[in-house]
């Protein structure tokens, strides 16, 4: 008997250290309902551009052998930047200047002939079509000499040069890149869903790596009537200042303001459940709360109703949280 009531002593101090530990409070992070600004955002990602620039290609496939070394220079609409390697295509002009040598000889004997009687219209017509065949292979050909020496289609600073003597440019590829340092804007892709909200002119609020505590700006140019169908985006441009710190090809965060609301009740979005309910803290109890949402920010959400000034959220929310569950606060 004694053994039996000392196991039984034994499981009830068990259970009971069980259910104490089990009915301990879970320490959760706390978030303080508070009064503030919010604005809707609408987020996407851009890259600096020069508004006036060109990337210049070659259309055929040869080795270069010279360019201007000018990166960064400034240079006029015309001029070489860089040579391909043109010796084939120069070698066939001058087979084809000296074949017009001989044709033009042949029309002059032609006419010749043609004049004293002796010879044949035929024959002095296909000397003469022939020489107009050969003239026009040779201008052909001159123009096919033009694609080997690569010129600058606008004015403008050299701003990247990637030819290098030697290499083989292939056909569509960058060879350099012209165009003017300022102004300078932004090519950034919006979702779908969110172009019924842009508009020309909105202001942007710009984040950047290169300058994580500098307060940058710009004003939405354009929308691309036409978005991409497998992307589900559209193109916008947004204008930059002449004074922006960004270099020309440099990522940003784009977020463009929608609208602005001041003096709103707000929480932050980590406190609430997919079903837009937070869990208020009670006495050491918590219990889920519909809560009614206005504008959504990045980091906080406007409360419309549903939650009082300086109440207290669990944010973010443990898994396994349920309602009327002991919680404390964590330590810091």
């Amino acid at each position: 008997m004694r053994k039996i009531i000392t196991v039984i002593i034994l499981l009830a101090a068990a259970g009971g250290g069980y259910f104490a530990f089990a009915s301990r409070p879970t320490p959760v992070d706390v978030a303080v309902v508070s009064r503030g600004d919010i604005a809707h955002i609408v987020y996407a990602s851009g890259v600096v551009e020069a508004a006036v620039s060109a990337d210049v290609t070659s259309i055929v496939a040869q080795r270069i052998t010279g360019h201007c070394n000018c990166e960064g220079d400034t240079v006029a609409a015309g001029d070489v930047v860089v040579e391909l390697d043109d010796s084939e295509t120069r070698a066939r002009l001058r087979e084809l200047e000296a074949q017009i040598g001989l044709l033009n000889q042949q029309v002059e004997r032609a006419t010749n002939l043609l004049e004293r009687g002796v010879g044949s219209r035929e024959a002095f017509d296909r000397a003469v079509s022939e020489l107009a065949g050969a003239e026009a292979g040779l201008a052909a050909q001159r123009e096919v000499l033009s694609r080997y020496r690569i010129t600058a289609p606008i004015a403008g600073q050299i701003l990247r040069l990637d030819a290098d003597v030697g290499e083989v440019a292939q056909a569509g590829n960058v060879l350099f890149t012209v165009g003017q340092p300022r102004p300078l804007e932004i090519t950034a892709e919006i979702n779908e869903e969110d172009i019924p909200l842009i508009e020309v002119g909105q202001r942007a609020l710009l984040r950047s790596d290169a300058f994580p505590d500098a307060v940058l700006e710009a004003t939405l140019d354009s929308i691309t009537p036409k978005g991409d169908s497998v992307l589900k985006t559209y193109r916008v441009r947004l204008a930059l200042p002449d004074d922006t710190p960004l270099f020309i090809g440099m990522s940003v965060d784009v977020n463009l303001v929608i609208e602005n609301r001041e003096d709103r009740l707000l929480a932050p979005t980590t406190a609430f459940t997919d079903q837009q309910t937070v869990y208020v803290i009670d006495n050491g109890v918590v219990r889920e709360t519909p809560v009614d949402i206005g504008l959504r920010g990045i980091t906080m959400m406007e409360v419309m109703a549903g939650l009082d000034e300086s109440a207290q959220l669990v944010s973010p929310i443990p898994e396994g949280l349920t309602d009327g569950a002991r919680v404390r606060a964590a330590a810091p």
